[in-house]
């Protein structure tokens, strides 16, 4: 991910080839698509949770959208989106922490079919973020969780591990992870 970084810095990783980036705040992301716009070819994530009256901001700048919880959310992007789907990834909180965003699995299917009825939004896969944890050992039951949700309900991205723990949930499936850590180094403290 490369929240907080300015844009300097997603340009050096462009240089060194790198096209997928993430966002997790909308404004910033819109500032980042606008600064960097010159570079058609980058694929924004928007990574952390978005309000309805930001959703204008994903609508127009990101590629996927890994953090649909809410449906209020989802029915603002589908309204405010043009050209492309937007790939929406819906999060699911699967350790059940009250301190964290997403769905509790057994809300999958009815939150399911209600994104797959919207237009312009394209339902593709499942995110989730597991309890911090030093050993990434610790991540692997949950990752697996996810998975499976994901293989019942016929979706195939799983957007799950971070630099601390992305090798396991590779071996878990993974398709998409957040190591930007490893990449940019540490985030700047917010303003």
């Amino acid at each position: 991910m490369s929240k907080l970084h300015p844009a300097d810095a997603i340009r050096e990783a462009y240089a060194a080839g790198l096209r997928h980036f993430g966002e997790n705040y909308a404004q910033e992301l819109r500032d980042k698509h606008v600064a960097l716009g010159e570079f058609k070819d980058i694929v924004w994530h928007a990574i952390g949770p978005v309000q309805p009256k930001n959703a204008k901001y994903l609508a127009k700048a990101a590629h996927f959208f890994h953090a649909v919880d809410r449906l209020d959310t989802a029915q603002e992007l589908s309204r405010r989106r043009e050209g492309a789907p937007l790939r929406c990834l819906i999060e699911v909180n699967v350790a059940g922490e009250a301190s964290k965003a997403g769905l509790a699995p057994a809300d999958l299917p009815a939150f399911i079919a209600a994104i797959r009825a919207l237009p312009n939004l394209e339902l593709v896969g499942l995110t989730t973020m597991p309890p911090l944890h030093d050993d990434a050992e610790a991540s692997r039951g949950y990752f697996k969780q996810l998975a499976a949700l994901a293989k019942t309900h016929g979706l195939n991205e799983l957007s799950m591990g971070t630099t601390g723990d992305f090798e396991v949930a590779i071996e878990e499936g993974a398709t998409l992870v957040r190591v930007g850590t490893a990449i940019f180094g540490e985030r700047p403290k917010s303003p």
